[in-house]
């Protein structure tokens, strides 16, 4: 007996450590099974609670009076599935006539506290079929991707969500995208992490970083372009736009709309070509746009205009020419000048780290989802890299970056300069590389006298 209580001590203490310094670790051991077995007992009188059940129909209330049975009670969602995740658990529901997915959707945070999970979200699947992701620890606080991701062409895992889904850069589906954040908001971290995860990938990455290049040109060997002040990001841009009219007429020249062929390979863009014809897809990240839109004379105000307007032709025209962009600022708002709006319209994906006043927000995420302004304002100045991504759907989520210090985001492109593409038209803008050379050892005459 006192070997068995020795035991249970150590169980109890050994999950008490994991869940303090390894909550991940606890709940893959310990924390799945209760949560599941919480869920389980206490589902029925939770929902009844919640307001999420709905009165027998009328034919088993009419069936119980002829039979003189008892009555039966109110009915909650049935649960089709539950499966475990490393995180926490999914349950998916199938509702009952008379409810509604916003139902379920309003009850998440009362959901949260009865079946002390510590965050519950939902979102429906198909008409009267719901998904209750329930996390058992925060996964934003030590960001942990999984091993295993689904990485597509143009499709890269960036950040993971506060529902322990992980997040992804899906450049067909949201062509453009805007990032905002404070100094020290993580805004440079979760760019590094972006261009890490597209060195590996068949794509050229052109960037543009006024700061006299700090953040972009450590990672220069598999950029094929690069500007570090506005007078080059203007020539830059206006070969972009070069670039794009030659693809086009690319695309036309190989549309194929002769009346023997398939509707379905009629070219429109890059994605329709062949394979052997189709150019290299290009990302294009500005790093501080605001460098680009300020001006003092009249002729940086004639660089401005003509920064703005090849930005947003590149907005507007560059996705069926496979030209993407990622722009990041601190500011995206109307004192930067005309035409900024009309850019920031073209910006489908929105991500808004800490930022310092509510105007702020509401330029990256006020016009397609005004309730994540609030959740955007409310990231605290101690959890860098936590930010609240959006899009025109109007969803929104609190994502956060795995931490990617600028020595590995340069090893990793290091490690995959072989891949990075030679563009004819963007040849003057090739970053001038030097060889790497290992460092010489000291001399015998500089190393230290032994004592």
């Amino acid at each position: 007996m006192t070997w068995l209580i020795v035991a249970l001590v150590l169980v109890v203490a050994a999950a008490g450590l994991l869940r303090w310094r390894r909550p991940a670790w606890y709940w893959l051991t310990f924390g799945v099974t209760l949560a599941a077995l919480r869920v389980l007992v206490r589902y029925g009188s939770v929902m009844d609670a919640c307001g999420l059940t709905v009165p027998a129909p009328r034919w088993r209330l009419a069936l119980a009076r002829m039979t003189n049975r008892p009555v039966p009670g109110p009915r909650a969602p049935r649960i089709l599935r539950v499966r475990v995740t490393r995180t926490g658990l999914v349950l998916r529901l199938k509702l009952r006539p008379g409810q509604d997915a916003f139902d379920v959707a309003a009850s998440c945070d009362r959901l949260r506290h009865s079946f002390a999970m510590y965050g519950v979200t939902s979102r429906e699947l198909r008409s009267g079929v719901v998904e209750l992701r329930m996390t058992g620890y925060d996964v934003l606080k030590r960001v942990q991707m999984p091993a295993v991701v689904d990485t597509r062409p143009m499709r890269v895992p960036v950040a993971l969500r506060e529902d322990g889904a992980v997040h992804y850069r899906d450049y067909r589906a949201v062509p453009h995208a805007l990032t905002l954040g404070a100094t020290e908001s993580g805004k440079s971290v979760y760019q590094r992490n972006l261009v890490a995860t597209l060195a590996s990938q068949h794509v050229a990455l052109v960037g543009i970083d006024c700061k006299q290049g700090v953040e972009l040109f450590p990672l220069a060997r598999r950029f094929s372009a690069l500007a570090d002040d506005p007078d080059t990001a203007a020539e830059l841009l206006d070969a972009l736009v070069s670039h794009m009219e030659d693809v086009y007429q690319l695309i036309r020249a190989e549309q194929r709309i002769t009346a023997d062929v398939p509707d379905a390979e009629i070219a429109a863009d890059i994605w329709d070509l062949p394979e052997d014809l189709r150019p290299v897809p290009i990302v294009v990240l500005v790093d501080e746009v605001a460098e680009l839109a300020l001006f003092a004379t009249k002729e940086e105000e004639k660089r401005r205009d003509r920064i703005i307007t090849a930005l947003a032709r590149l907005a507007q025209l560059g996705r069926a020419a496979g030209i993407y962009l990622e722009i990041c600022g601190q500011r995206f708002g109307s004192e930067l000048g005309k035409g900024i709006t009309m850019l920031r319209a073209q910006l489908t994906g929105r991500t808004a780290h800490r930022v310092n006043d509510e105007s702020s927000a509401n330029m990256a995420l006020g016009d397609i989802a005004p309730d994540a302004v609030l959740a955007a304002i409310q990231i605290p100045t101690d959890t860098p890299g936590v930010a609240i991504t959006g899009d025109s759907t109007g969803g929104w989520a609190r994502i956060r970056a795995p931490h990617t210090s600028l020595r590995q985001a340069v090893n990793i492109c290091n490690r995959h300069a072989d891949l990075t593409p030679d563009l004819p038209a963007l040849a003057p803008f090739r970053p001038a590389l030097g060889t790497l050379t290992p460092v010489p050892a000291p001399a015998v005459e500089s190393a230290p006298a032994a004592a």
